[in-house]
C-alpha cells in the first residue's frame, strides 16, 4: 500500500520526519495485525506488508525502481495479452493465513477487479525489483513466502546492476532457471511469451 508523501522540510527534527513518513496509526498499534486491520489501512507513504501479524514497512520506491518497473510491464504485456493475463503493479497479493504482500508487478489472471486483494491462485508470475537495501527480504523472504504460496514463477531483478533472476517452483521450492545480465537477452516463453533485455528497461 503506497500513496504520494506529504513535502518535508529538510530541517525537520527526527521525531517530526518518523510520524510525517510512517502514520500515527502504525506507530501506536502493537502486533499481531489481522488481515482486517490490514487492509483498513488504505494507502500509506511507505510501503506496507503484512507477514504473519506483523508489519514490514520500507521506503517508496526511487525513480530508478518505477522506470525499471514501468519497462518490464512494457517487455510483458504484449505476451500477456495474448495469454489472457493481467499485468499488474503494486498489488495486494493475499499468500494467505495472515500474509499479504505488494510485489512490484504480478503475471494474473484477476477473476474480481473490485477486491482489496488478489489471492495466490490467480498469480502466474511475480517480479520484484531489488534495491540494496531490500535484496535480502526479496531474495530470501519474500522468495519463500511466494513459493509457499504456490506461485510458478518469481522473476527478481537486481535495481543496481539489472542482472534478472528467474526462478521456477519445482517440489515446493523454488530453482533458478536462469541469470540474465545487462547486455544480454532473457527469452520468456512461460508464463508468457516475451523478449526482455535488462539493459533496454530503463529506456
Amino acid at each position: 500500500m503506497e500513496d504520494t508523501p506529504d513535502r518535508i522540510e529538510s530541517n525537520a527534527a527526527p521525531a517530526r520526519l518518523t510520524e510525517a513518513v510512517i502514520p500515527r496509526r502504525l506507530l501506536d498499534r502493537t502486533a499481531p495485525w489481522t488481515e482486517q486491520d490490514y487492509l483498513a489501512l488504505g494507502e500509506t507513504v511507505p510501503r506496507v506488508e503484512l507477514l504473519d501479524g506483523g508489519l514490514l514497512i520500507g521506503p517508496p520506491a526511487s525513480l530508478r525502481h518505477q522506470v525499471l518497473v514501468g519497462g518490464l510491464a512494457d517487455s510483458l504485456a504484449a505476451g500477456a495479452r495474448a495469454g489472457g493475463f493481467d499485468i499488474l503493479p503494486m498489488i495486494n497479493l493475499r499468500l494467505g493465513g495472515r500474509r499479504i504482500l505488494n510485489p512490484d508487478l504480478v503475471v494474473a489472471a484477476v477473476s474480481d477487479f473490485d477486491a482489496l486483494s488478489v489471492p495466490a491462485a490467480e498469480v502466474l508470475m511475480v517480479a520484484e525489483v531489488a534495491a540494496p537495501h531490500t535484496f535480502l527480504i526479496d531474495s530470501l523472504l519474500k522468495l519463500q513466502c511466494y513459493a509457499d504460496a504456490g506461485i510458478q514463477w518469481y522473476l527478481l531483478i537486481e535495481e543496481e546492476t539489472l542482472t534478472m533472476h528467474l526462478y521456477q517452483r519445482q517440489g515446493g521450492y523454488y530453482v533458478e532457471r536462469s541469470v540474465t545480465k545487462a547486455g544480454e537477452v532473457l527469452e520468456l516463453t512461460d508464463p508468457v511469451r516475451a523478449t526482455i533485455r535488462p539493459g533496454e528497461l530503463l529506456g
